[in-house]
């Protein structure tokens, strides 16, 4: 079941919107088929393990015991039923890491499988594989986009210098960890002063991989048209107070802003199919998230410089560090929140 995660894990960024899923055949102790879904429409996990057992070991395969980190789909998608592949090709013993909540399978896949008399087993690993999923899980059960909130601070804790001039606070290395993040998110959101203030391209340009869907909060549309995050360049949504008209990749989205924002704005992407956001905002977007309690993950890095004088970094409430690690000369911590 580890090594399903570990090719599960493979899928990151280019599976979503459908859960990242590693599987292993395996026979007598020895692994004869491996594989993971690789791209969203593409085949899943379990075909691409079938399909990767070399001719001579093909007639083992009635034989032998499927691992599998997600329980298989039973439903047509843009694929057939995972669960319909497993009983043609008479494999007779699946373990399953954790069951799908997602209302289009929840049980129909293991229900199928134990139909057609195959041995069934699940739990194995099972934290550990709806964690893999958390974008997933939350997306489904919650009703809303996976939030990942994230900034960089100077040792003493300044997130901006008090006139916003730029100021380099993360080293090359980070750079480039913040794209591999982006690209493994659905979308990323910034708020009006970062996109005045920074004119952020937000894109994956330093690590290969998908652009993601750009959020701006512009509340009165005052981000300039000659701005980066309305070159066209990815899709691009702003959330605004007032109407406007779509124009290429990007579309106004209007929300009241006298009411609670965040949670219209997460019933939105929740009906737009984003599973995740990573939030790149300034201090005031990031610290309404974590007053209204919308995030599940936070990432920041501290730089080994100082500001004199600048903004505070925001504050996390509920948190509990996961892991904490050094990339040269930048600290990345890395928080969840506590729901206890």
């Amino acid at each position: 079941m580890r090594r399903c995660l570990e090719l599960a894990a493979m899928g990151a960024g280019n599976a979503a919107p459908n859960p990242m899923v590693g599987a292993v055949l395996v026979h007598q102790g020895r692994i004869i088929g491996e594989g993971y879904h690789q791209q969203y429409g593409q085949a899943h996990a379990e075909v691409n393990c079938v399909n990767s057992v070399p001719v001579e070991d093909q007639p083992l395969i009635p034989y032998a015991t499927m691992y599998v980190s997600l329980e298989p789909c039973a439903h047509h998608g843009k694929t057939p039923p995972c669960a319909d592949l497993i009983v043609t090709h008479k494999i007779p013993h699946v373990i399953i890491g954790c069951i799908d909540t997602f209302s289009a399978v929840a049980g129909k896949g293991i229900e199928k499988l134990k139909n057609a008399g195959i041995k069934v087993e699940t739990g194995v690993l099972e934290a550990e594989c709806r964690f893999i999923n958390r974008r997933f899980f939350t997306f489904h059960e919650q009703k809303r986009p996976y939030v990942i909130l994230k900034w960089a601070q100077t040792r003493n804790g300044m997130i901006a210098s008090d006139d916003f001039k730029p100021v380099r606070i993360s080293n090359s290395y980070t750079d480039r960890l913040v794209h591999r993040w982006r690209s493994e998110e659905m979308s990323i959101l910034v708020g009006t002063g970062t996109a005045i203030h920074d004119n952020p391209k937000l894109s994956t340009r330093l690590w290969p991989g998908k652009d993601p869907v750009r959020l701006v909060i512009d509340k009165a549309l005052k981000v300039p048209h000659e701005y980066h995050v309305w070159d066209g360049s990815q899709p691009t949504i702003f959330i605004s107070g007032r109407t406007g008209d779509s124009a290429g990749k990007s579309e106004i989205m209007q929300l009241d802003f006298y009411d609670d924002l965040l949670p219209q704005l997460m019933e939105q992407l929740h009906h737009k199919n984003l599973q995740s956001v990573l939030v790149e905002g300034g201090p005031y977007v990031l610290e309404q998230f974590i007053e209204t309690g919308l995030w599940d993950e936070c990432r920041i890095i501290t730089g080994s410089g100082v500001l004199t004088a600048g903004k505070a970094a925001p504050v996390l409430s509920k948190a509990t560090l996961s892991s904490s690690a050094m990339i040269d000369t930048d600290r990345v911590d890395i928080y969840h929140r506590s729901h206890s």
